[in-house]
C-alpha cells in the first residue's frame, strides 16, 4: 500500500469516529432529561468528536500551516469545553435548576469548626 492511501484511510477513519461521537452527543442533547445530563453528553462527546475531526485535518495537511492550526484547534477545544461545561453547571445550580428523575444534590460535609461548635452546645 502506498503512503497516500494509508493517509486517506486514517483521515476517513478519524472523520467517521468524530462524526459518531458528534451524533452520540446530539442524541444525548435531545434525549436526556435535565440540563446537567445534557451538558455532560454534549461536552464530552462533542469534544472527542470535534477533536477527531481536527486530528483528521492535521493528518491530511501534515505539519504545515493548516495542520498546525488543527492542533491549535484541538488545544483550544480541550481548554474551553470543560470550562464552559463547568460554568453552565455552576450557573444552573445557582439558579436552582433541579436534577431530573428525582435526584438530589449530595449533602455538604460540615466544616470542622461548625461540627466542634455543635458538639459543645
Amino acid at each position: 500500500m502506498e503512503l497516500h492511501t494509508i493517509q486517506i484511510a486514517i483521515v476517513a477513519a478519524l472523520i467517521v469516529v468524530g462524526s459518531a461521537f458528534l451524533l452520540v452527543g446530539t442524541i444525548g442533547l435531545l434525549r436526556l432529561p435535565d440540563v446537567y445530563n445534557r451538558m455532560h453528553a454534549t461536552s464530552k462527546a462533542t469534544t472527542l468528536g470535534a477533536a477527531s475531526i481536527f486530528l483528521a485535518g492535521f493528518v491530511h495537511f501534515d505539519a504545515q500551516a493548516e495542520g498546525l492550526s488543527s492542533l491549535v484547534g484541538i488545544l483550544f477545544l480541550f481548554v474551553t469545553a470543560p470550562t464552559g461545561a463547568h460554568m453552565i453547571s455552576r450557573s444552573a445550580r445557582k439558579m436552582g435548576v433541579e436534577f431530573g428523575l428525582g435526584e438530589q444534590w449530595p449533602t455538604q460535609p460540615a466544616d470542622d469548626d461548625t461540627a466542634a461548635d455543635a458538639d459543645t452546645d
